[in-house]
C-alpha cells in the first residue's frame, strides 16, 4: 500500500496580536489531524516578539507549526501606524513578491507541495498570490459570519447602504436585527478612510477565487445567519477559536503570540476577590481611550463600589493616539477595590470565577473569549465591526447590555453606572448570567468530537487529503 502523503498548509497573516493568534489556533486545531502548518507573517512581529520574551526559536517546529517570515517592503524606521496608506500600498506591492518568492524558497528547500494558503482578510492580495502559485485558498474572516454578510451585500448591493450619512437610515438584511446607521461596520459609512474601503472591497473582489470561508464562531452561535449564507457563500464555522483551556480541553502547546508583557499581578490579585464580584475592563490591543473615556469610567467604577481590573494599554511608540492619564486621586480613592494595569493574559483573567462582567471593546476575538468563558458583557464599541457586534450582543445573543454613547462615542458616567448596575444586579442580570452560561457550553461542545465545528475540520482536512492524493497519483 502506497504511504499517504503528508498535507502541507501554509497561513498567511498580519503583524497583529489579534490576527495572528486566531490562526495559531486554528493552526492547532490542524495539527493533531495530520496537518503540517507553517505560519508566514511579516518581519516586523519577529522583530516584537523578540522584544517581548518570546522565544521564536523554541515555537518553529512544535507540533509541526512552523514559523516564516517576509519584509513588508517598509524599513524599521517607518511609521506604519503615521501612514498607513503608503503601508498598505507597499505591502500590497512589495511585500506581495517578497511572499511569493518565499513560498517558491521554502517548496525547493523543503521540498514541500502546499495543498492550502489561509489568508488573512487584511491581506486580500494574498489571494491572488495563492492563485498565481496554483494553491488553493482559504479565507479565515476574523469577524462574525453576520459581518461577512454585510460586507457581501455592501460589494454586490450598494444601493441598499448608500443614504448611512443619515443617522437615522435603516438597513434590514435577511437573518440579521434591523440595522441603523451607527450599528452598521464603520468601514461602510462614508467618512472611513478610502483605504479601508479599499481593503473590504478588495476582499470581495477575491471571493470567487476562494474554495472555503472559515469563520471563527460555531454553527450554533450564529444559527439563522450561517444557514441562510451558506447557499451562495462557502461559510465555513470551525470555532470559538480560543485557547483549548478554555473549553476544558489540555493545552496541545502553549505557543501563543503576546505582542505586548502582561503585569502577572493580575491573577494574585484576583485570587483574593469573591465569586463573581470583579467588573474586568479592557478595549484590545489596538484602541487607545480618550481622556474622556478615562475620566467618566474612572468616576463611574468610583461611584459604583465595585471592584474592578481596568487595563489601560499605552500608546504605541511614535502614534498620534492621545496618551490619557488616570485621574488625580483616582488609585488612591479605589485602593483595595481596584487594579490598573497596562496588559494582562485576558483568557485566564475571564476564566477565573472573581470575574463578573466583562466591558469591552467588542472585537470579536474577546466576544468569543467571553462566550467561551460564560461571562456577562458589557459592550463600549468604537468602530470596525464592534458596533455590529453589540447590536448582536442584544438583539441576538443576549448575553449582555451595550451603552449609549454620544456623537463623540463617549458614553456618560451615568450611563456607564447604569450598564454595570444592570449586568451585576440589575432586573436582567440572572437572565444574561444564564445565557452567558448556556452559550460557554455550546462553545464546548462545538469543538469536542462530534460536535459541529470538529466535523466541518475534519471535513476540510479530508479534502486536503484528497486533494494530495489527487496530485501523487
Amino acid at each position: 500500500m502506497a504511504t499517504e502523503s503528508k498535507v502541507n498548509v501554509l497561513m498567511v497573516t498580519t503583524a497583529l496580536q489579534s490576527h495572528i493568534n486566531p490562526m495559531l489556533r486554528f493552526a492547532k486545531r490542524l495539527v493533531p489531524k495530520g496537518v503540517h502548518v507553517t505560519l508566514i507573517t511579516t518581519e516586523t512581529a519577529r522583530d516584537r516578539m523578540l522584544g517581548n520574551n518570546n522565544n521564536v526559536s523554541d515555537t518553529t517546529n512544535q507540533e509541526e507549526i512552523q514559523f516564516e517570515f517576509f519584509s513588508d517592503g517598509l524599513s524599521n524606521d517607518f511609521d506604519r501606524n503615521k501612514d498607513k496608506t503608503t503601508f498598505i500600498d507597499t505591502l500590497r506591492t512589495i511585500g506581495a513578491k517578497n511572499l511569493s518568492n518565499l513560498i517558491n524558497n521554502l517548496s525547493k528547500t523543503k521540498g514541500q507541495n502546499y495543498s492550502c494558503m489561509i489568508v488573512d482578510p487584511l491581506l486580500p492580495w494574498a489571494i491572488d498570490v495563492s492563485s498565481d502559485l496554483g494553491i488553493p485558498c482559504a479565507l479565515l474572516w476574523l469577524q462574525p459570519c453576520a459581518i461577512y454578510f454585510i460586507g457581501y451585500h455592501w460589494y454586490k448591493n450598494p444601493l441598499v447602504f448608500q443614504n448611512l450619512e443619515d443617522p437615522n437610515e435603516e438597513v434590514q438584511l435577511p437573518g440579521l436585527p434591523l440595522l441603523e446607521a451607527k450599528d452598521v461596520p464603520t468601514y461602510l459609512l462614508p467618512d472611513f478612510p478610502a483605504f479601508g474601503k479599499q481593503v473590504m472591497a478588495e476582499i470581495y473582489q477575491g471571493s470567487e477565487k476562494l474554495k472555503w470561508v472559515f469563520a471563527m464562531s460555531n454553527s450554533e452561535l450564529e444559527e439563522e445567519i450561517v444557514k441562510f449564507m451558506t447557499s451562495f457563500i462557502p461559510i465555513c464555522p470551525i470555532g470559538p477559536l480560543v485557547s483549548q483551556f478554555m473549553l476544558g480541553e489540555k493545552e496541545t502547546n502553549g505557543v501563543i503570540m503576546n505582542l505586548w508583557t502582561a503585569e502577572s499581578s493580575c491573577l494574585e490579585w484576583l485570587d483574593d476577590k469573591p465569586d463573581s464580584s470583579v467588573i474586568y475592563i479592557s478595549f484590545g490591543s489596538v484602541i487607545a481611550m480618550s481622556q474622556k473615556q478615562v475620566n467618566n469610567l474612572a468616576t463611574a467604577l468610583k461611584n459604583s463600589n465595585k471592584s474592578f481590573l481596568w487595563v489601560i494599554k499605552p500608546a504605541e511608540k511614535g502614534s498620534e493616539d492621545e496618551i490619557p492619564e488616570i485621574p488625580l486621586g483616582f488609585l488612591e480613592e479605589t485602593k483595595g477595590k481596584g487594579l490598573v494595569v497596562t496588559w494582562c493574559e485576558q483568557e485566564k483573567v475571564l476564566m477565573h470565577p472573581a470575574v463578573a462582567c466583562f466591558m469591552t471593546h467588542c472585537g470579536w476575538n474577546s466576544m468569543l473569549e467571553t462566550i467561551a468563558a460564560g461571562v456577562p458583557i458589557i459592550a463600549y464599541p468604537k468602530w470596525l465591526d464592534q458596533p455590529t457586534n453589540a447590536k448582536l450582543i442584544v438583539k441576538q445573543f443576549r448575553n449582555g447590555v451595550v451603552m449609549n454613547c454620544g456623537e463623540d462615542s463617549v458614553a456618560s458616567v451615568e450611563e456607564i453606572e447604569g450598564s454595570i448596575k444592570e449586568v451585576m444586579e440589575g432586573s436582567s442580570a440572572v437572565a444574561i448570567k444564564k445565557v452567558a452560561m448556556e452559550m460557554k457550553e455550546a462553545a464546548r461542545e462545538a469543538l469536542q468530537e462530534g460536535g459541529s465545528s470538529d466535523n466541518n475540520i475534519n471535513q476540510f482536512v479530508n479534502e486536503l487529503k484528497n486533494i494530495v492524493n489527487a496530485d501523487s497519483a
